[in-house]
């Protein structure tokens, strides 16, 4: 029988990591419990390339060396089983796995990835390679609503693949985009990946997609922007579309304002509303037809005067020149002495001045220690008739601020004061020495809004003539695939910034985010008459696997890690390579070179579960802050998706694309983009703003 290449390059790979488990073993001075904790790293590799269960055979690793290191002690063994399969039961953050999951199956069966893919390659027709491009816009889309890699693969390999050769594209540049594009849903969040990441980690989930989000967009540029390079210079590769597959029919009575009028959609459908020139055509149609396209125009003025607003808005505290604060909802100068605010005195007074920092009427510095008595002067605040030691409020400041009967120079109002005197800024009359206010809080008008800065005209003005840019060249065939956009694009877009934007600005949890996708997934489901007993059925039994499967990873990373720590095989790791004396790049490059290399016989879910646990506690060591590697590590992850023998996503295009198309053909394909991922990873380490500014802003 013959034997395949990948069997061949799997069978190496085993070969390889048992010689070398038995050579560290056999030039070891003395076998210790670390080296068995190496040597069950090593087998598990070993038994999940020869196709046993990870999960359960991790858990099977873990028990077994975990019953040897406690001196085959059953009871402790089985007590750390327990243990670690509880402590990942009560992890909150594992919730949002089967809700996000849930939501992904639910949009997928939605059918709006063939009304989508359809509507994007229409819109980009002029670009080069425009059917490539619009496969990379579609599956990062999808998979941004989705995050399911082997259904937008398996979805587009159906509906993309056929029309790129039937358009005359290059196999290999057609698999690589539609296993790249597929593969972004690892990365780009909601990412489940993500999320397991986070919680093997100890890393905020919520700041691991704000910094995955820039990430993820460079790395789907950077693949729309090979794809048109090689478009451009290689046009035998990705030829342009022809006159018919660029045709979009018009509607009926649309094609009667078109031909009565003009193909120019605004001029034309103001035109048609005008008595004889109505073309016999209904109003309502021609009204609905004309809202639909300026729909942009109202979008814009509706976000241009919230821009607006908040370019003008009054100052916040923090922007506030020194001296100016809030106390009780007033603005107030500080008095001279620094108090914090409150109402102030002015210097002129002839009463006891309030120590600095105090906020209003306060205790004198010696109130701490003891109530004592003022001391007598000719200008300060007399004890009334009857006190018997100790300050005392004086008569009726229950009832409003006074002076207290007979203080002969106590604290007393400013010449002209008739009542509490306003703070600058309010809008009451004003004077240089705190004028007075008889007007009610109430009748106190807002403070006076900020000019809007330079910048702002200028992008109102950029976003004025692209409006009017759009407008120019908006026809009748345009107008149509807009409507299409409207019906597959838009709404995923909304459920997109509905869950993320949640997460993001901190408005809900993952968990409750994850909620409002899969209600989202509901309603997309059943506003496009998918929404059926079987659908839902058949997504509930998807989403019971899938998130039994990850949680069962859990549970057996638990165990696995805490035999591997109990053994001394972390402490083995981290010795071996502290006495290496790297730096810090070179440690992170060492370890993206290992997550790299594992890619290739393992999935993600493997690499972050079994290897995560082991760099984790060395990233302290090198000053290496555990979300920026996060970032790296799901950069890199997307290589187990593309690396073969185990490249998945070449499987799943595999059985639904043509027979002539080879799975040589496919893996050729896959390694441009590895290499798009490689410069992707430079490109993060060497301007790490790229992952870390979002992160910074909102929550640092």
């Amino acid at each position: 029988m013959k034997i395949k290449k990948e069997l061949w390059f799997g069978l190496i790979i085993m070969g390889l990591i048992i010689a070398g488990t038995a050579v560290m073993l056999i030039s070891a001075d003395k076998v210790t419990n670390g080296h068995l904790g190496l040597m069950m790293l090593a087998l598990v590799v070993v038994a999940i390339m020869m196709g046993f269960p990870t999960a359960f055979t991790l858990m099977g690793m873990g028990m077994i060396f975990t019953w040897l290191a406690y001196e085959e002690n059953t009871t402790k063994t089985l007590d750390l089983m327990v243990q670690s399969a509880f402590k990942v039961m009560s992890n909150d953050v594992l919730i949002s796995i089967p809700l996000f999951v849930f939501m992904g199956y639910l949009v997928e069966r939605a059918n709006l990835i063939e009304k989508l893919f359809k509507s994007l390659h229409l819109a980009l027709a002029r670009v080069p390679g425009s059917l490539a491009v619009a496969t990379l816009f579609t599956c990062a889309v999808f998979a941004t609503a989705t995050g399911i890699v082997g259904a937008v693969v398996t979805l587009m390999g159906l509906l993309a693949l056929p029309q790129m050769l039937k358009g005359g594209y290059d196999i290999r540049l057609s698999a690589g985009a539609i296993t790249a594009g597929g593969c972004l849903g690892i990365l780009i969040p909601p990412s489940v990946m993500l999320i397991v990441y986070g919680a093997t980690a100890g890393v905020s989930v919520v700041q691991l997609y704000a910094g995955a989000f820039f990430p993820g967009i460079m790395l789907a540029g950077l693949y729309i922007v090979y794809v048109i390079i090689m478009a451009k210079l290689k046009p035998e590769l990705a030829p342009p579309l022809s006159e018919q597959a660029r045709f979009v029919p018009l509607p009926a009575l649309t094609q009667k304002i078109s031909d009565a009028v003009s193909n120019r959609a605004l001029p034309a459908l103001l035109k048609s509303l005008k008595g004889s020139r109505n073309v016999n055509v209904p109003s309502g149609y021609i009204l609905k037809e004309l809202f639909i396209t300026l729909l942009p125009a109202i979008v814009f003025a509706l976000v241009a005067l919230m821009s607006y607003r908040v370019a003008t808005a009054p100052l916040e505290m923090d922007d506030l020149p020194a001296g100016m604060e809030s106390s009780g909802g007033m603005m107030s100068l500080e008095s001279p002495s620094g108090s914090g605010g409150g109402l102030a005195e002015p210097p002129a007074a002839g009463g006891v001045q309030e120590p600095a920092g105090a906020g209003g009427l306060a205790e004198p510095p010696a109130a701490r220690s003891g109530l004592q008595e003022p001391p007598s002067s000719g200008g300060g605040v007399q004890e009334p008739p009857g006190a018997s030691g100790g300050l005392q409020e004086p008569p009726g400041a229950r009832a409003g601020v006074q002076e207290p009967p007979g203080a002969a120079g106590g604290v007393k109002e400013p010449p002209g004061a008739g009542g509490v005197q306003e703070p600058p800024g309010a809008a009451t009359a004003q004077g240089s020495t705190g004028g007075t206010s008889g007007a009610p809080a109430s009748q106190a008008s807002e403070p006076e809004r900020r000019p809007a800065s330079m910048n702002f005209w200028i992008g109102l003005g950029i976003g004025v003539i692209a409006l009017v840019a759009f407008y120019g060249f908006m026809s009748f065939q345009r107008l149509e695939v807009f409507k299409m956009l409207l019906s597959s694009f838009f709404p995923l877009v909304v459920l997109i910034l509905a869950v993320l934007g949640s997460i993001v600005f901190g408005l809900a949890t993952p968990t409750e985010a994850a909620a409002v996708g899969a209600f989202g997934g509901f309603v997309l489901a059943a506003a496009y008459k998918q929404l059926t007993m079987s659908v839902v059925k058949e997504s509930v039994f998807l989403t019971a696997k899938t998130s039994a499967m990850v949680c069962w990873l859990f549970v057996g990373s638990a165990i696995f890690s805490a035999a591997f720590a109990l053994l001394g095989g972390q402490e083995l790791v981290e010795k071996w390579v502290l006495s290496m004396n790297l730096s810090k790049t070179e440690f992170l490059i060492l370890s993206q070179v290992i997550i790299f290399i594992l890619g290739w016989p393992l999935e993600w879910t493997e690499i972050i579960v079994i290897f995560m646990p082991i760099f984790i506690p060395l990233l302290d060591d090198f000053g290496v802050d555990p979300l920026f590697f996060g970032l790296l590590v799901a950069l890199n992850l997307q290589t187990a998706f593309l690396s073969p023998p185990v490249a998945m996503a070449a499987f799943y295009l595999k059985g639904v694309s043509p027979p002539h198309v080879t799975l040589n053909q496919i893996f050729a394909g896959m390694m441009p983009f590895m290499g798009i991922q490689v410069v992707a990873i430079v490109l993060l380490y060497n301007f790490p703003e790229i992952g870390m500014w979002l992160p910074q802003v909102l929550y640092r």
